[in-house]
């Protein structure tokens, strides 16, 4: 996702035993870098990425928000869902199945630069969520301009430099909180990306001063070895004067 899910709990599960799946040996290595074909081969043994094929979902992403909301409980059928970063659509999909969007109960608003084909019940904006117009631009969206939950995926484009990539996603992370706070009920959540790295405790600290709960989740469906986690901040107490 350019800046952006249904089974939970323990890894593997609802996907089909994919500790059975045999590996993938690539026929094209000869053709490809070792990095690419590292994606390539983990890609093709991924029990995730099989589902989702299988299952219908536009990334195996979708399968981290389905977890993180079979377990907190974020997405309630008439919900008003913000979803940033949404191409090519997974979280996207999974919400607005959860909020009914479809059936015309709640609604998910969805934006990334990069272009996403419809879903039923989701209104997409092509547009970079840092663009000046992009609040307004959602907040427009949403019935009364409020949301009960906002959504972010969003990540930069990888560098291979640890130190700035951390803060290029710190940097989305932080417009997303401001976007949240502008537009959350009382009560409402907000569910965003971040990499580990030290400089995210600012984000954590903002967040705990408008919010009742906030913490850190790993699903099952992000992989080990990855540095990325999400920040779940439930119970926002309203924006300040």
């Amino acid at each position: 996702m350019t800046a952006m899910a249904k089974s939970g709990g323990k890894r593997g599960a609802g996907i089909g035993g994919g500790e059975r799946m045999l590996k993938v040996r690539l026929k094209t290595a000869r053709q490809r870098t070792v990095s690419q074909q590292r994606w390539l081969a983990r890609q093709l043994n991924d029990p995730y990425v099989a589902a989702a094929r299988r299952e219908g979902y536009r990334s195996r992403a979708a399968y981290k928000l389905a977890e993180i909301d079979a377990k907190h409980r974020l997405l309630k059928p008439g919900h008003r869902v913000v979803d940033l970063g949404a191409a090519p659509g997974g979280w996207s999909q999974v919400a607005a199945a959860r909020v009914r969007a479809a059936a015309g109960q709640g609604q998910v608003a969805a934006i990334d630069i990069a272009a996403m084909d419809a879903i039923p019940g989701v209104t997409f904006v092509e547009l970079d969520f840092m663009d000046d117009a992009a609040p307004a631009r959602l907040a427009a969206l949403l019935v009364d301009g409020r949301a009960d939950v906002v959504l972010s995926d969003m990540a930069a484009p990888a560098t291979g430099h640890t130190k700035t990539d951390h803060l290029r996603i710190m940097g989305l992370a932080e417009a997303a909180a401001a976007f949240a706070v502008a537009v959350l009920v009382p009560g409402g959540a907000f569910l965003c990306k971040v990499l580990q790295g030290g400089t995210e405790r600012a984000l954590l600290d903002e967040l705990k001063r408008g919010f009742a709960s906030v913490r850190h989740v790993k699903p099952a469906a992000s992989r080990a070895d990855s540095a990325e986690l999400y920040v779940l901040a439930t119970g926002f107490r309203g924006a300040r004067a």
